[in-house]
């Protein structure tokens, strides 16, 4: 068990983590674990923009648009570094969960996410994930929808 898991305990959220000893660091690692297309999976991005730090929810098969993510959450730009998003969210880059951050942190959903019925995120640890429908996810990460990918 870890933070995420304990969050959700807390929370009565009511999603399920697996678990996948070959890890689901990457999108790719993810997909291949779950049995899933690429697309359904969820990549969650920290950045930086205007100073402080966002999440960028990205479809596994999607590109992130840096210039579109800076025009919704402020200039400039630049990926977090591992110290800025354990900080911000709690969990390490490759675990970070879309949701249940230790800090309000800011996040961007890509619309692509949404065409499909269920999609996949990371769960708190490079080992884990949940599946949950995108609607859900949209409000449970109180996401801003948009136009993401480049």
């Amino acid at each position: 068990m870890g933070r995420f898991d304990d969050w959700l305990n807390d929370s009565g959220v009511g999603v399920t983590v697996r678990q996948f000893p070959e890890g689901t660091r990457t999108a790719g690692d993810a997909a291949r674990a779950v049995g899933c297309e690429l697309g359904q999976i969820v990549k969650s991005l920290v950045f930086v923009a205007g100073g402080h730090p966002v999440i960028a929810l990205v479809s596994g098969v999607n590109r992130l648009d840096e210039e579109r993510l800076a025009e919704l959450a402020g200039r400039p730009v630049a990926k977090a570094d591992a110290t800025i998003a354990r900080n911000a969210t709690g969990y390490s880059i490759g675990g970070v969960p879309p949701f249940g951050h230790a800090t309000e942190v800011p996040v961007y959903m890509d619309r692509d996410l949404l065409g499909h019925a269920a999609v996949w995120a990371a769960a708190g640890r490079p080992d884990s994930v949940f599946e949950i429908a995108p609607d859900r996810l949209r409000e449970l990460s109180a996401a801003t929808v948009a136009d993401l990918k480049s």
